[in-house]
């Protein structure tokens, strides 16, 4: 597969007769492997970023060129991604199909061998997206290609929504602790990550590690990057099976270029690989993605595995709804204006599971990295809001995945 800029997408495909390889396939997933999983015994609710529509396109292959249309093009105005379903990818030997923005500059490209694991590409930027079959062999006859439905089809896509949609839906497991919201001590004082990167040039780095989910296509959390291995830490309500991982996007670099602007640095995307290790009470799920080369130019968070105290300072680099990293750090609550831990034991999905604070996260956040200021480690997995939100206290998860860092 040709990629424009550090992404990847695995998938292979069926070998037909005079030359042509392909797939026809309705909805289909990877096997899920065998992984042994704590299920979380209340009904979890992810934020939605966008929704999934039913199309009908088709590209037909014959001889030298395409019949019917070249270029499929699927525009949502405002919408902030466009991810296309295929339905069928028959094609010869050399042929490719290239999902792509108006302008190329962001651009997937698949064969037929690619085109039969997962029938979803990754998902184009912005409101429009580009769908072209580019044929391989000069047949000017069609002599070798006068198979029936030799072509691709087109079935679903799913788009970001606009700003007037979304159903506002609260950030992890709430129904816990019966409150939905997770801006506490009243204004939201994240801010954006670049906003600090030359008052904190530290904290502003961390975050660099820290990347947006899409899962399924429409749905959101954040995971970091967590040691120097191919190994992604997010939450277990988040994405609990191998085939949830295998279609879940990983977005490094979503962030803005200047402070409280609209402009977004360009982004590596990546899927997810394979679920490693997860569990239900500690709500972690550990994770690989495909193409690791091209992310680990943005660094790795390291856990520091202490109890920490009460009052100890800390920040969260986050996606919250999905928007570009901000950074949860100035707590005006807080003696010092800076959020905090405010019990070091506190209660999750089982007794003293959790750290809880103040600081601000939405939905979208779950699976955030909570890090001390004093430190700049991990200190807890972010999971819960509802002020005092809380996350999950890693010096617990590292007893069960440390061994796999």
């Amino acid at each position: 597969m040709r990629r424009t800029f550090g992404l990847a997408v695995a998938l292979c495909a069926l070998v037909g007769t005079a030359g042509v390889t392909g797939v026809t396939y309705a909805e289909t997933r990877p096997d899920s492997r065998n992984v042994v999983q704590t299920p979380i015994t209340e009904a979890v609710k992810l934020p939605r970023i966008g929704a999934i529509e039913n199309v009908s396109g088709l590209l037909e292959r014959r001889g030298r060129l395409v019949k019917t249309e070249r270029t499929l093009t699927y525009r949502y105005p405002g919408a902030s991604y466009v991810k296309v379903h295929f339905s069928r990818a028959m094609l010869r030997e050399g042929d490719r199909v290239v999902v792509s923005d108006p302008t190329g500059t962001e651009s997937y490209s698949y064969t037929a061998e690619e085109l039969a694991a997962d029938p979803w590409a990754m998902s184009i930027s912005g409101d429009t997206a580009h769908v072209r079959l580019e044929q391989g062999s000069y047949d000017p006859l069609g002599l070798r290609t006068r198979l029936a439905g030799l072509g691709i089809g087109v079935d679903q896509v799913a788009r970001g929504f606009q700003e007037s949609e979304g159903e506002g839906a609260p950030e992890g497991p709430t129904q816990k602790k019966n409150k939905e919201e997770s801006i506490c001590r009243g204004s939201d004082e994240k801010l954006d990550a670049v906003c600090y990167r030359s008052s904190h040039p530290t904290e502003y780095a961390r975050s660099k590690s820290v990347a947006r989910l899409l899962i399924n296509g429409v749905e959101l959390c954040t995971a970091w990057r967590v040691g120097q291995l191919n190994r992604m830490l997010t939450n277990n309500h988040c994405t609990s099976s191998q085939s949830d991982v295998r279609r879940t996007e990983v977005w490094f670099n979503y962030e803005c270029v200047q402070c409280n602007g609209s402009a977004t640095r360009r982004v590596t995307k990546v899927w997810g690989g394979d679920l490693i290790a997860n569990d239900g009470t500690l709500d972690y799920a550990l994770f690989s993605v495909r193409d690791f080369a091209a992310v680990t130019q943005y660094g790795f968070l390291e856990l520091d595995l202490r109890l920490p105290k009460s009052g100890e300072e800390l920040y969260i680099p986050q996606h919250p709804r999905g928007q570009p990293t901000s950074i949860a750090m100035d707590d005006p609550g807080e003696r010092s204006g800076t959020c905090a831990i405010d019990d070091p034991r506190y209660t999750g999905y089982d007794t003293a599971t959790d750290i809880s604070y103040f600081c601000d996260t939405d939905g979208g956040s779950s699976g955030s990295p909570v890090i001390s200021a004093t430190t700049h480690k991990v200190v807890a997995l972010h999971h819960f809001g509802g002020c005092p939100n809380s996350g999950v206290r890693m010096d617990l998860i590292n007893r069960e995945i440390g061994r796999l860092l």
